[in-house]
């Protein structure tokens, strides 16, 4: 049976935690609403731009040079899995959901003698997939969204993927990453960035455009890359501040089920010991 000091230092203890918890959610739900907000008003931009673009190269033109980002290296059969996820813990299974995912990803286009690399936006990521899959982790980027997901840090991630593509890295991409759907519930999903894919996505019509068709499609590629992936980065960045502040919730929850089961437990074992004591002394009295 533990000592009352033991019991004591332990409630102490986990009264403690429950402060760092309860401070850590009111923290992630005052991030998830910035967070919401702007993963909310950058989705009608990001699904516009894609789709001027993919119709735009549903009635594509000959193109001598058509962008990489747009085709990838069709002679290069290695495939890119860039798994995006957070540099911190403390958010429940979200992390660990995206990197199960990205297994099944991987052993799927193993099995289809597909070469495969990995690109970790995040440290978890790596964290989690460096003991199975660390011969096909090529690198690592860390601190994206430190101080906020901007337009700067998508670019930055964008550029390391465009030399991968120079130096012909690879011959396609495609990003796992995190849907925010709610505080509650956050979906794993998957985009083939390179490349870009048209079919059964392009609204039947005639279009014009101008200058030239060719000189809009240069623009637009690179403009859309960059928008995706700002999307992908702040849908995963409200999905990580939805998943933190839920389990800092339960984290909360469970403390307090914790500290009412160890002080009755404090009490028991006090009211034994002064039961102890009270039947020594009369046993002691009735001696003399």
């Amino acid at each position: 049976m533990p000592s009352l000091k033991d019991l004591r230092l332990r409630i102490k203890s986990v009264k403690s935690t429950q402060k760092i918890t309860s401070a850590m959610k009111m923290v992630a739900a005052a991030k998830l609403r910035k967070a919401q907000e702007k993963a909310e008003a950058a989705r009608p931009y990001a699904l516009g731009l894609e789709r001027l673009l993919v119709n735009a190269l549903a009635q594509q033109p000959d193109m001598m040079r058509p962008p990489l980002l747009m085709t990838g290296n069709p002679d290069n059969p290695i495939h890119l899995i860039v798994v995006v996820t957070s540099d911190r813990g403390l958010c429940g299974g979200f992390n660990v959901n995206i990197t199960r995912d990205v297994r099944h990803l991987v052993k799927r286009l193993q099995e289809n003698d597909v070469p495969v690399r990995i690109l970790c936006v995040g440290r978890k990521g790596r964290d989690l997939l460096r003991r199975d899959f660390g011969d096909l982790i090529l690198e690592t980027i860390t601190d994206v969204g430190r101080k906020g997901i901007t337009m700067e840090e998508s670019e930055r991630v964008c550029q390391k993927l465009q030399e991968l593509l120079d130096y012909d890295i690879c011959g396609g991409m495609t990003v796992v990453y995190s849907v925010f759907k709610s505080a509650l519930s956050q979906e794993v999903a998957r985009r083939q960035l390179i490349p870009i894919p048209i079919e059964g996505k392009s609204d039947r019509g005639l279009f014009e455009f101008e200058p030239s068709q060719e000189e809009l499609i240069d623009r637009l590629v690179p403009k859309n890359f960059a928008v995706q992936m700002y999307q992908i980065l702040i849908e995963t960045n409200a999905s990580e501040q939805g998943a933190r502040m839920t389990a800092m919730d339960n984290a909360t929850r469970n403390a307090r089920d914790v500290i009412k089961r160890l002080e009755l437990n404090y009490n028991r074992t006090r009211q034994a010991y002064i039961t102890k004591e009270l039947i020594e002394i009369i046993s002691g009295a009735e001696a003399l």
